[in-house]
């Protein structure tokens, strides 16, 4: 897995204030967790380019005013409008430990179910992986060459070496669906035919068959004969 480094500076004080100060300046406020004791920092903002904005995952290189040490982005918050960095946390790690990271997934291969019409459609950007740091992959490949029409590639059908992935068994990454456009044309096919099959309102009896009003009008007869 590739490692990106990010340089930052001890924050001397906390609070709204200050991180709105460091935001301001163009630096993203910081938080590393893992060790004896959390590390409060901040960091030049264009250092975190080739880490959040990626379709891979990454190592971080920390190097805190000269202190260093191997960490992963644990979490990262935007602004909910602007999609300014806010804050990220970072875990440090050790490569004698196991880690949880979320792999981004690539979908590869061409789906016959596409060929024939049908959309493919990703269901998970990413899986989450439990593994130690050196058998932690960039991204998750997904073969997608056997995926027909109404078929998914679930969680329990992907198998990795040395990676234990968290995520439900019965969980879809990808299926083959029907466009939108192809089911209405499918339901405004079939729609006459299910009109045709109910019997219209006011239509004549069936032949042979004595209308309701000519059986009510026998019954008087029969009792004019008893008597």
């Amino acid at each position: 897995m590739k490692t990106v480094e990010i340089i930052g500076y001890r924050r001397a004080n906390l609070g709204k204030n200050d991180a709105q100060k460091i935001r301001e300046e163009g630096h993203v406020p910081c938080v590393l967790y893992g060790g004896d004791n959390q590390v409060h920092f901040y960091a030049p903002v264009i250092l975190f380019r080739d880490l959040v904005y990626t379709n891979e995952a990454h190592f971080v290189s920390l190097n805190i005013e000269g202190e260093e040490c191997q960490a992963i982005m644990q979490e990262v918050q935007f602004h909910p409008v602007s999609e300014i960095i806010l804050h990220v946390d970072f875990l440090r790690i050790s490569n004698e430990r196991k880690i949880k990271m979320e792999i981004p997934v690539r979908l590869v291969g061409q789906a016959p179910g596409v060929a024939k019409g049908g959309l493919l459609v990703r269901k998970r950007a990413a899986l989450k992986v439990y593994a130690f740091p050196k058998d932690m992959p960039d991204h998750i490949d997904i073969d997608c060459s056997s995926l027909d029409f109404h078929h998914a590639i679930k969680v329990s059908d992907v198998k990795i070496p040395n990676l234990e992935l968290l995520d439900p068994k019965a969980a879809a990454i990808a299926s083959v669906e029907v466009p939108r456009a192809a089911k209405m044309a499918e339901e405004a096919a079939a729609a006459p035919a299910e009109g045709a099959a109910a019997p219209a309102a006011g239509a004549a009896p069936a032949a042979g068959a004595a209308p309701a009003d000519a059986k009510k009008a026998e019954a008087p007869k029969k009792d004019e004969k008893k008597k």
